[in-house]
This record gives structure tokens, sequence and C-alpha cells, in this order.
């Protein structure tokens, strides 16, 4: 946040010269988005071994969340993630910048942490477009809070063989 003021951007919240923010219908797309991406995630996982191979990975990880955990873990992530990611560095570095940074965040220790690590770089393309077509964070904050959570509460509830 104090990147973007010192940058002169008021906030990191709204776009800068966007005045006609869609924030319901941002909210309502990040909700979509956010269900469209755990349907296609749980969808790898049941068909695919490098998936159902990922998702043990990130359960040993994770360990089993109780709600209350996996509710702070998401919020945390999904704001703090947004804020810096599509709020700050979006309008310094650009969409793709912004992308690939936030998808270079998410490498695994393995090389089957690959998939999670690209899957990554599209939802900073599809948060991205998202923050740009709405205007504010509302949309990508409410899609990141929505995968996160529903992916943490997968995890902990289902164990890969």
């Amino acid at each position: 946040m104090a990147w973007s003021t010192s940058r002169g951007d008021g906030s990191t919240w709204r776009l800068a010269g966007r005045e006609d923010s869609q924030t319901l219908l941002g909210a309502i797309a990040g909700v979509l988005i956010g269900l469209g991406y755990v349907f296609a995630s749980r969808l790898a996982v049941h068909r695919f071994e490098w998936a159902r191979a990922l998702h043990r990975d990130m359960r040993a990880i994770l360990g089993p969340l109780p709600n209350a955990e996996a509710v702070v873990l998401a919020v945390a992530s999904a704001l703090g993630e947004e804020i810096f990611f599509r709020g700050a560095l979006l309008p310094a570095v650009g969409l793709l910048g912004s992308s690939l940074i936030f998808a270079l965040l998410h490498v695994g220790p393995k090389l089957r942490f690959l998939p999670w690590t690209i899957s990554s770089f599209v939802a900073g393309l599809v948060f991205g477009q998202l923050f740009i077509w709405s205007g504010d964070l509302t949309g990508p904050v409410v899609a990141h809070f929505t995968v996160n959570f529903l992916n943490f509460r997968f995890l902990s509830a289902h164990e890969m063989r």
C-alpha cells in the first residue's frame, strides 16, 4: 500500500482513473469464476494421476484444517495477495507481469507442483482481468477466497490414494 501511495495512487482497492467501478457485478463474477476454477480443479483430481499426486502433496503440507482455520487462511491470502498483486503490482507492471510474479510465488518444492504454478498464472490473468473490468478488487478477492476456501476444505476432507 505504501508503494502504491508513493506512486501517487490513492487507493490499491480501486483501479486508478476508474469512477464507474462494477463492484456488485464484480463480486458476482468473482463467485462464478471461483466456482468454475474449483470445478476444474476437482475434475482434474478425479481424472488425472498428476492432480491426485499434487493433492496428496498439498494435503501433506497443509494438513487437515478446521473450518475456522480454512476461513482465516482463505481471507488472509485473498485479501493480501489481491491487494498486492492486483491492486499495487498490476498498475505498475501490467497484467502479464503481475500474473507471472503471482505464479512464481506459487512454485512448489517439487516438479510435480508445476501444474499449481501454471494454474496460478492463469488465475492471476483471470483475477487481473476481472480487476481491470470491474475497476476494484471486490471481484478478485471474492474469486480468490472462493477458490482457496473450497480447496482448503476439499484438501482437509479428502485423502487421495
